[in-house]
């Protein structure tokens, strides 16, 4: 039987290397038997600023209620986005922002020094396009926007990241060499 899958596209283009990776995605997984459900974060309509942090209550537009009912739909969630600086680009921070709220995917207790992580039970893979090549990105630069995905965002609320795909240098790539980027993306959706 298979899973119910939820796509993130964080790039804000759906002409980018990082839609096309998604849609591929997408194919293979509903090939596979998954049921797939997208969000292509371009084309919601929400203000990606909480304007208060926590402080104060910022009502969810509808886009993000409806994000908020398909990230408990789903037992998988792929985020595919690109690395811009260093890390996610800000319309992604801004969705996770305002979705991942406390109460939603945490819960802080008192006299906890950890939250309860209210997402638990849900998979996540990354698929992350770079113009700057993976090893300088992992070696020199230390992967900061795959830590603050994987680690301080998804694992905080209790989504185990299992596999991460880093696509580059992007600039400049053959088409040949993004075919065989796109299979590996084939091949990740289909199992």
């Amino acid at each position: 039987m298979g899973k119910r899958i939820l796509i993130i596209l964080g790039h804000p283009s759906s002409s980018s290397f990082c839609a096309a990776l998604a849609e591929r995605y997408a194919q293979s997984a509903l090939r596979a038997g998954h049921e797939v459900r997208q969000l292509f974060l371009g084309n919601m309509d929400f203000d990606p600023v909480l304007r208060e942090g926590y402080q104060q209550v910022q009502p969810l537009e509808a886009d993000l209620r409806q994000a908020q009912a398909d990230i408990l739909w789903a037992e998988h969630l792929t985020l595919v986005y690109p690395i811009w600086w260093g890390g996610v680009p800000a319309l992604l921070k801004g969705f996770f922002d305002r979705v991942f709220l406390p109460g939603f995917a945490f819960k802080y207790r008192e006299g906890k020094a950890f939250p309860d992580k209210l997402l638990h039970g849900r998979s996540a893979h990354l698929l992350v396009t770079m113009d700057t090549p993976p090893w300088y990105y992992r070696w020199i630069y230390r992967m900061p926007g795959l830590h603050q995905v994987r680690k301080t965002t998804l694992a905080f609320c209790g989504i185990e990241p299992h596999r991460t795909l880093t696509f580059g240098p992007i600039l400049g790539a053959s088409a040949g060499q993004r075919e065989a980027w796109l299979l590996q993306a084939q091949a990740i959706a289909s199992r």
